[in-house]
C-alpha cells in the first residue's frame, strides 16, 4: 500500500484535531506513510470507504461496541487509551496504533 489512512473522531472534533496534529508528528518523526485526518464520530460513514482504520477518543467509549460492529467489517475500529489522549502522545498513539493494524 502507497499510504495507510487514518480517520481520529471524537464527539466534536476538536480534541481530534489535537491528537491527529500530535499524531502527524510522530509520524513525520518516524519517516512512515500514514496520512491522519480529524472528524467527528458522526463523520466516520463518511469517510469509511477511504480510511484504513479509525482511531476513536476513549470519552467516546460508551459508543466503542456500536462502532465496531458497524464498521469493522471495512477498517479497524480502535479505542485510543486515555493515558495518551489527555497528554496528546502522538508516540504512545502512533505506537498503539501499529500495534492494532500490524502495520509498519
Amino acid at each position: 500500500m502507497d499510504r495507510y489512512r487514518v480517520l481520529v473522531v471524537c464527539g466534536s472534533g476538536a480534541s481530534s484535531a489535537f491528537m491527529a496534529i500530535a499524531l502527524r508528528k510522530a509520524i513525520a518523526e518516524r519517516g512512515l506513510r500514514i496520512e491522519v485526518r480529524a472528524r467527528s464520530e458522526a463523520d466516520i460513514e463518511n469517510y469509511v470507504d477511504e480510511i484504513d482504520a479509525v482511531m476513536v477518543g476513549p470519552h467516546l467509549s460508551v459508543y466503542y461496541d456500536t462502532l465496531k460492529e458497524r464498521y469493522l467489517d471495512q477498517v479497524p475500529v480502535i479505542l485510543m487509551r486515555s493515558d495518551y489522549y489527555s497528554t496528546m502522545d502522538g508516540h504512545k498513539a502512533l505506537d498503539h496504533l501499529l500495534s492494532e493494524t500490524g502495520w509498519e
